[in-house]
């Protein structure tokens, strides 16, 4: 099992889950994070660092946001690997909650 970064990160992206993963298995996009599901350990000490609660078990997986458990699969292979907290975006606030932000995901 793995864990899942979901639709809340997208132009959010707090990097607080990725000071705590043991096995550094964040990869960082321009407005996204994803978790390759093929070095998370299942640990869970990433999901409650995540300050939108954007962390999911992959079986926890909201409704609609089975696509997630694909983009960080397919992105973790393509984006370069993340093992340091960073400064979140400027107006990651304005973003928390923000429902149908696939859309503005960049690769």
């Amino acid at each position: 099992m793995t864990f899942v970064v979901g639709e809340n990160c997208i132009k959010c992206k707090h990097t607080d889950c990725v000071e705590v993963c043991p096995v550094d298995c964040f990869y960082e996009g321009p407005n996204f994070l994803v978790i390759h599901p093929d070095e998370c350990i299942d640990c869970a000490l990433c999901e409650p660092e995540c300050p939108v609660e954007a962390i999911y078990s992959e079986d926890e997986l909201p409704e609609g946001q089975e696509v997630f458990l694909e983009l960080n699969e397919e992105l973790a292979d393509l984006w370069p690997n993340i093992t340091e907290m960073k400064e979140s975006p400027a107006d990651a606030d304005k973003w928390d909650g923000v429902e149908g932000k696939l859309q503005y995901l960049e690769r």
